[in-house]
């Protein structure tokens, strides 16, 4: 029995004990529209809140970009002028380079066909006992042509937006 009151006294101290620092640590926090506060305004309608914990996460600051130097003051970047001869050069490269990205596309797209053989794919050691396999295998490889042939028709159409060749550059 006495052994009941001890700790009885003891659960009775350390409730004391956790509401008097509960007591002393917490301070009054009031709610002004969104704001929270430890000082309210007068001139505002704030409402204290009773048991309030609030955290507060401070944002990030998003720095400006730099401004370019080669860029002049009045002028905006969509407003540069590119000489002549600088512009029919970068059209130049663009088109090299979409020929080169068609001829490889073109290339991928003959590899697939050989692949595909008219719709009859050879057969893997492994298809033959699994015939599901080989029907997966023949729609990835009928859906690899469709997306070669929408990337040949996509590169030919960028072509046909480019500029022709003059005469007076070299690619």
């Amino acid at each position: 029995m006495n052994r009941g009151w001890m700790l009885c006294g003891l659960w009775l101290l350390h409730a004391l004990a956790v509401t008097h620092v509960a007591g002393a640590d917490a301070q009054q926090v009031y709610r002004c529209g969104s704001e929270y506060t430890n000082q309210p305004d007068p001139k505002r309608h704030c409402t204290l809140l009773r048991n309030a914990s609030v955290t507060v996460i401070e944002g990030t600051h998003i720095p400006s970009p730099p401004l370019n130097p080669a860029t002049p003051q009045g002028a905006a970047s969509g407003d540069a002028k590119v000489d002549g001869a600088e512009q029919r050069a970068r059209d130049a490269q663009a088109r090299l380079v979409l020929q080169a990205e068609l001829q490889r596309a073109q290339a991928r797209h003959q590899r697939l066909l050989q692949e595909w053989n008219q719709g009859e794919p050879e057969r893997r050691a492994d298809e033959h006992r699994q015939p599901g396999k080989y029907q997966e295998r023949i729609a990835q490889l009928r859906a690899a042509l469709e997306r070669s042939q929408a990337d040949m028709a996509g590169l030919q159409r960028e072509l046909s937006r480019q500029p022709s060749l003059s005469s007076g550059v070299n690619p």
